[in-house]
This record gives C-alpha cells, sequence and structure tokens, in this order.
C-alpha cells in the first residue's frame, strides 16, 4: 500500500518541479546588459504584457534621434524602449515594439528568453521579414 501512496506522489512532485521550472525558464523579468556593455534594460510586466526602459547608460545622452522633436532633449535614460510584448505562443518568446534610440524609430519586435541569463531581442521590418537584433545578459 506505501507503494500505491508513494509512486502518485512522486509523480505529483515531479510535474511540479517541471511547472515551476519552465514558469522560471520563461520569466524575462529584471534587469539585462547589451553586449557592448554601454546600457542596461529593465523588464518588467506592463498590465498583461512585458515592457522595457533603459535604466542606465555608460555615457548619458538625450533622445536626440526621437521623431517627435518635443522629445528630443529627453534623457534616454527612463525611456521604455521594449513596449507591449504579449506572449507569442512560444515558450519564453513576446511580440511588441521596440524602439530603437539610434535612429529615432519603432519597430515591430520580439524578445525570446533563450537561457535563464540571455534574452535575444529584434526588431523587425517588412512584416517581419528582415530583422535585426542582438542577445542581452542579465545583470547579477
Amino acid at each position: 500500500m506505501l507503494k500505491s501512496i508513494a509512486a502518485p506522489a512522486l509523480v505529483a512532485a515531479g510535474l511540479l518541479t517541471i511547472s515551476l521550472t519552465s514558469t522560471l525558464a520563461s520569466d524575462a523579468t529584471g534587469d539585462w546588459v547589451r553586449p557592448n556593455g554601454a546600457s542596461k534594460i529593465r523588464i518588467s510586466s506592463c498590465g498583461a504584457a512585458l515592457c522595457g526602459k533603459l535604466i542606465w547608460l555608460k555615457s548619458p545622452r538625450n533622445d536626440t534621434q526621437n521623431p517627435d522633436a518635443s522629445k528630443r532633449s529627453r534623457p534616454l535614460v527612463g525611456v521604455q524602449i521594449v513596449q507591449s510584448m504579449k506572449p507569442t505562443g512560444k515558450t519564453g518568446q513576446w511580440k511588441g515594439r521596440v524602439y530603437n534610440a539610434e535612429d529615432g524609430k519603432t519597430y515591430t519586435g520580439y524578445i525570446e528568453l533563450t537561457s535563464a541569463n540571455k534574452l535575444k531581442l529584434e526588431g523587425c521590418v517588412m512584416g517581419g521579414l528582415i530583422c535585426k537584433g542582438e542577445t542581452w545578459s542579465r545583470v547579477k
């Protein structure tokens, strides 16, 4: 009788472990650094989506390339660059918009958690036909 009780308990514990592991593996919230080390981005929940804002720049500057002239004198630190990212249905992947302060344009964007400490970001044009991106590292 002990075996018949222990087996379901072990299976339930295993399923709980798998469920917790996949939940943790798909958690993109936290602080991330770009490969060149020039900036850090904080990804956090914004309603049912994920958003990310610049929290640090190695060389602070203003949002000079913004198409809205009234925003060109604002500091880039604090600007939301990852916007309204919603799950795509693929585990650990979200789709929304990405603001590129280098050219002042907003692109269709994807973020994908490729491991617990790596987040791939892509900005796309032409309906996703052409994408460019980089992989960020989680700040410890």
